[in-house]
C-alpha cells in the first residue's frame, strides 16, 4: 500500500477544498466484506475554468476488496486505474466536483479499518471502525489527510436488532438503516462507526446526550460500574468547561467499549472507543480504576485539542497526545476522587518516556517536519516520548510559566484555530501571546532536543552551615522543587519535611545552619515537576535505601524509586540491591501505584533480564517472600487492592506449583480473595510454565470461562506449556497462519517465551527474525507491532540473540513498524547485557 508523503499532502491541500462526504455502509452482506458507497463533494481551487486555468491531477485513497464503479462529475472513471490504494483523478478544472465510489470492503481482524468480532460467549457479532492515520481508506474512499477537514453524513444498514453509533446522534429510519447527524468539520481519521447489539446506559448532562456501551455479554459488569464511569465523565466535562472558553463542540458524547481494540482508546469526536478490558469482569485495584478515569479524561481533552483543533501534519501528533496526557492526569486529579494521579504517572508512564528517550530510536518531542516525511514514519512516533515525555514537558512548562498563563494560551489557540488545523508554531505563538516569558526559547530547548538530562545533588557542610548544589548534565532549563527532610525525633526511622522550595537548575544554595547536622535526605525534583534522571548525594542515598517507605509523601517516594530504577538500568545499582530495597520497604508502602510499579519492574526487568540466570531463583525467592509479607499485612481485609496486587505478584513469581494448585482447587486464596476469571487464568498460566498443568486442565478452564478473555487465557496457557509439540503448535499459529486475531496473537506470544524454557525454545530464536519479518509484511503494521513487542525473545539475554537481530535489521528489510520495534528491543537487550557485565565487575 502506498503511504502518503507530507509533500503530497501539502500539494493536495493547496489544490482542494473538501466540503462534504455522504457515506453509505451496508453491514448485512456477509461475514467477510461490507458494501461502501461514498459521494465526495469538493472544489478544485483556482480561477473558474475559462480556458486559462490549467487542469490538475490528484488522487483519492481507497483500499477495496472490489472496486465496482467510480464516477467523477457523472462520467465513469475506469476502476482499473486503482494502483495499490490510489485512484488517479486527472484533468480536474477549477470549480465544484462530485466523486462517487461504490466498493466492497474487507472486514478486519487486526483492529484496523472496520474490525469485526463475534463474541464466543453468546455468538453476537459487533463491528467498529478504527481509522487512525490512514485506515479510513479500508472503509470508504477519502482524501485521507488531517488538513482536508469536511462535513460527514453517514448512513449505515445493519442487521435487525443492532444499534449503530456514530460521531453524531443516530436515528433508526427503518429496515435496519441508521442515519447519523451531519458532523461539523472534522478530519477523515476521526470518523467513527460502532455497530452491534450493544448494551447501553444512556443519560443526559447539561442538555447533551451521554451514553456508554458494551457487548451484551459484558452488560452486568458495565451496569455495576456505570455510575462511576458516568460520574467521572460528568466531572471531567464540567472541569473542562471551566478550563476552556469554547464549549464542547459536538452534539453528543458516547463512549463505546469495544472488543480487540489495538490502543487504549481513540478520541473520535462524539464517539470515543475504548478497549473493553476497561469493563472489569474480575476484581481490580483502585489504581486500575484511576487509570480508567484518566483515560476517560484524556480522550475528552482531545475533543478540544485534536478534534476541534487538529494537527496539520503528523509531525505534530505529539502535541495532541502530550496535551491530552497532561490534561488527563491533571483533570482527573482535580475533578474526581482519584487525587494521586501524578504518583501513578511518575512511577509508570514516566518510566516509559525515560526508556524510549535513551534508545537510538529517540526523537525530539516535536520532531522536525523533515523527520516525518510520510505516514509510515509518523506511525513510529506513537511512543513514550510523544505521550509521557511530552506530558512531562508540558507539566514543566506549567511549573515555569504558571497555570493561569498556560490556560490563557490554550484558549487563545482554540479560539484562533477551532474547526481548522494548526502547527507547533501556532501553538507556541498562542502561548507567547499571553506571557512575557520566552516561550519560543523554552520550546527550542525542550521540544527540539533529545535525551534525558541528569540532575545530581551535592551537599557540603561544616560546623556552621550546609549548602546544596544541584548540577545538570544536559542543556535544558529546569524548574524544580527541592525537598529537605530530617529525621523524625519521635521515630528514629521516620522522616519529616523541613521545607520544600522551588528553584532553577543549575542551583547552588541555600545555605542553612547546621544545627543538629545536615539534613538526612535532600530530594531534587521533589514533586516530580521536571523530566530528568535524579542522582542523590551519598548521605541522601543511604537514607533513601534505609528509610524509603518512611518518606511522608507518595510523589516524593515515586521520584526516589525512579532514581533507583534508573540506576539499575544504568548499571550503577546492582539488581539484587533493588530487590532488597523493595523487600524492605514495599510491605510498608501505602500507595498502590508504587507497589504495582516497583513489583512490575522487579519481576519483569530485574529478575527477568538484568540478573543472570544463576541468580533468577534467588531473585524470585526474594519476590515471593515480599509478596507473602504483603499478603500477611492485608489479612485484616483493610487493603483489598494491595492484597490483590500481592496475590497477583505471588502467582507471577511462584517457583513451586503446590500453593497455586491448592488455590485453584479451593477456588480461593486462604483469607481471600476468591479466584475470579482473571486470577484463575493467571494461576493456570504459571502452572503451565512450571509444567504443572496440561491440555485437559486448560480445556476444563475454557469450558468454565468460554468468553473472549477465556479464549485468550487458553491460548496463553497452551503456548506456555513446556512441551515441544505445544511450542511448535503455538509457533505455527503465530507465524504460519493468518487466522489469529490481534488479541489471540498477543496472548499466544505472551505465553511462548519463558525464562524457565530457555533450552526448549532456543531453536526458535533464529527463526523468529525470519518469520516476524514475513508476517509483518503480510499482515501489516498492527500485527508487526504485536510481533515486535510480544513475540520478541526478550527472555533470551545473550550475545547471539543480539547478533541475529542486528543482522536482521541490516539485511532483511522489515517494514517500518517492525523495524522500529526490533531496534528498540535490541537496544534493551544490549542494555541488559551491559548491566549483567557491570554486575560481574
Amino acid at each position: 500500500m502506498s503511504v502518503l508523503t507530507r509533500d503530497e499532502a501539502q500539494t493536495r491541500a493547496r489544490l482542494l477544498d473538501v466540503h462534504r462526504y455522504s457515506v453509505e455502509l451496508d453491514l448485512t452482506t456477509g461475514a467477510e466484506t461490507f458494501d461502501s458507497r461514498t459521494v465526495i463533494r469538493f472544489t478544485v481551487l483556482g480561477e473558474p475554468a475559462d480556458g486559462s486555468a490549467p487542469a490538475v491531477d490528484t488522487f483519492v485513497e481507497v483500499k477495496p476488496a472490489e472496486l465496482r464503479s467510480v464516477t467523477l462529475d457523472g462520467q465513469p472513471v475506469d476502476p482499473a486505474g486503482l494502483v495499490e490504494n490510489r485512484l488517479a483523478l486527472t484533468g480536474l478544472t477549477a470549480g465544484e466536483h462530485e466523486l462517487r465510489v461504490d466498493a466492497g470492503m474487507r472486514y478486519s481482524h487486526t483492529g484496523e479499518g472496520m474490525h469485526r468480532f463475534t463474541d464466543p460467549t453468546d455468538g453476537e457479532t459487533y463491528a467498529y471502525t478504527q481509522l487512525f492515520m490512514e485506515d479510513v481508506q479500508r472503509v470508504f474512499a477519502a482524501f485521507d489527510q488531517p488538513d482536508l477537514k469536511s462535513v460527514f453524513e453517514l448512513t449505515v444498514t445493519a442487521p435487525e436488532g443492532w444499534t449503530v453509533l456514530a460521531n453524531g446522534v443516530t436515528e433508526h429510519v427503518g429496515g435496519g438503516t441508521w442515519r447519523a447527524a451531519a458532523t461539523p468539520l472534522i478530519s477523515t481519521y476521526l470518523v467513527a462507526v460502532a455497530a452491534g447489539p450493544w448494551h447501553s446506559v444512556r443519560t443526559e448532562h447539561r442538555g447533551l446526550p451521554f451514553g456508554i456501551h458494551c457487548r451484551r455479554s459484558l452488560a452486568p459488569f458495565l451496569d455495576a460500574d456505570a455510575d462511576e464511569i458516568l460520574d467521572v465523565t460528568r466531572a471531567c466535562y464540567d472541569r473542562y468547561h471551566e478550563k476552556f472558553d469554547e464549549p464542547y463542540p459536538f452534539d453528543s458524547y458516547d463512549q463505546a467499549f469495544v472488543p480487540e481494540f489495538n490502543a487504549g482508546a481513540m478520541e473520535n469526536p462524539g464517539l470515543v472507543t475504548f478497549r473493553d478490558e476497561f469493563i472489569y469482569r474480575s476484581a481490580v485495584t483502585e489504581t486500575e480504576r484511576q487509570t480508567r478515569a484518566m483515560v476517560i479524561s484524556h480522550e475528552m481533552a482531545h475533543m478540544w485539542f485534536g478534534d476541534l483543533v487538529t494537527l496539520r501534519w503528523w509531525d505534530d501528533i505529539w502535541l495532541n497526545e502530550s496535551f491530552a496526557e497532561y490534561m488527563g492526569f491533571q483533570t482527573t486529579a482535580e475533578a474526581t476522587r482519584f487525587r494521586d494521579t501524578w504518583t501513578d504517572f511518575g512511577v509508570a508512564r514516566k518510566a516509559w518516556g525515560y526508556d524510549a528517550d535513551q534508545r537510538p530510536s529517540t526523537h525530539p518531542v516535536a520532531p522536525d517536519p523533515d523527520a516525518v516525511p510520510d505516514t509510515a514514519s509518523a506511525m513510529l512516533n506513537f511512543d513514550g516520548i510523544s505521550y509521557a515525555k511530552g506530558a512531562s514537558a508540558l507539566r514543566q512548562l506549567v511549573a515555569w510559566l504558571g497555570e493561569k498563563d498556560f490556560l490563557a494560551g490554550i484558549n487563545t489557540h482554540i479560539a484562533r484555530h477551532k474547526f481548522a488545523n494548526a502547527t507547533l508554531a501556532d501553538f507556541i505563538d498562542s502561548l507567547a501571546h499571553n506571557t512575557d516569558r520566552d516561550v519560543h526559547g523554552w520550546a527550542e530547548a525542550w521540544l527540539r532536543t533529545t535525551g534525558v538530562d541528569t540532575l545530581t545533588s551535592t551537599v557540603t557542610h561544616d560546623a556552621r552551615e550546609w549548602t546544596l548544589a544541584v548540577d545538570r548534565e544536559g542543556s535544558r532549563p529546569h524548574r524544580v522543587a527541592v525537598g529537605v527532610f530530617d529525621r523524625d525525633l519521635t521515630d528514629p526511622q521516620g522522616l519529616v519535611l523541613r521545607e520544600r522550595y522551588e528553584t532553577d537548575v543549575p542551583h547552588s544554595g541555600p545555605s542553612a545552619p547546621s544545627d543538629g547536622g545536615r539534613p538526612a535526605l535532600i530530594v531534587p525534583n521533589d514533586q516530580d515537576l521536571t523530566y530528568a534522571k535524579i542522582r542523590l548525594d551519598d548521605v541522601s542515598m543511604e537514607t533513601a535505601l534505609r528509610s524509603l517507605s518512611r518518606v511522608p509523601d507518595a510523589l516524593t517516594r515515586a521520584v526516589l524509586w525512579n532514581s533507583l530504577r534508573d540506576m539499575v538500568r544504568d548499571g550503577e545499582l546492582d539488581g539484587t540491591a533493588y530487590l532488597e530495597t523493595a523487600r524492605a520497604h514495599l510491605p510498608d508502602e501505602t500507595d498502590l501505584a508504587l507497589v504495582q510499579g516497583v513489583l512490575a519492574f522487579a519481576t519483569t526487568h530485574v529478575a527477568g533480564r538484568f540478573l543472570p540466570p544463576t541468580r533468577r531463583t534467588s531473585a524470585l525467592t526474594t519476590l515471593t517472600e515480599l509478596c507473602r509479607d504483603l499478603i500477611r499485612r492485608t489479612e485484616d481485609g483493610s487493603h483489598p487492592g494491595l492484597r490483590l496486587t500481592a496475590v497477583r505478584g505471588f502467582i507471577d513469581v511462584a517457583t513451586r506449583p503446590d500453593p497455586l494448585q491448592e488455590w485453584l482447587s479451593e477456588g480461593t486464596v486462604p483469607g481471600g480473595p476468591e479466584l475470579d476469571p482473571e486470577l484463575r487464568w493467571r494461576v493456570l498460566t504459571r502452572l503451565a510454565v512450571l509444567g504443572a498443568a496440561d491440555e485437559s486442565a486448560i480445556a476444563a478452564e475454557l469450558e468454565r470461562d468460554p468468553s473472549a478473555t477465556g479464549q485468550e487465557g487458553a491460548a496463553r496457557c497452551r503456548a506456555a506449556l513446556p512441551d515441544p509439540a505445544a511450542k511448535r503448535r503455538a509457533w505455527e499459529a503465530m507465524f504460519a497462519s493468518d487466522d489469529l486475531s490481534n488479541y489471540l496473537l498477543t496472548a499466544t506470544a505472551q505465553g511462548f517465551w519463558q525464562p524457565e524454557h530457555a533450552d526448549l525454545v532456543r531453536e526458535y530464536i533464529p527463526r523468529y527474525y525470519e518469520d516476524a519479518v514475513a508476517v509483518a509484511a503480510r499482515r501489516g503494521p498492527a500485527i508487526a507491532d504485536v510481533a515486535g513487542r510480544w513475540a520478541f525473545p526478550a527472555a533470551s539475554v545473550d550475545a547471539e540473540t543480539l547478533r541475529l537481530g542486528r543482522e536482521c535489521l541490516r539485511d532483511a528489510d522489515p517494514i517500518p513498524a517492525l523495524r522500529r520495534k526490533l531496534a528498540d528491543q535490541l537496544d534493551d537487550l544490549e542494555r541488559a547485557l551491559k548491566v549483567r557485565e557491570a554486575a560481574k565487575a
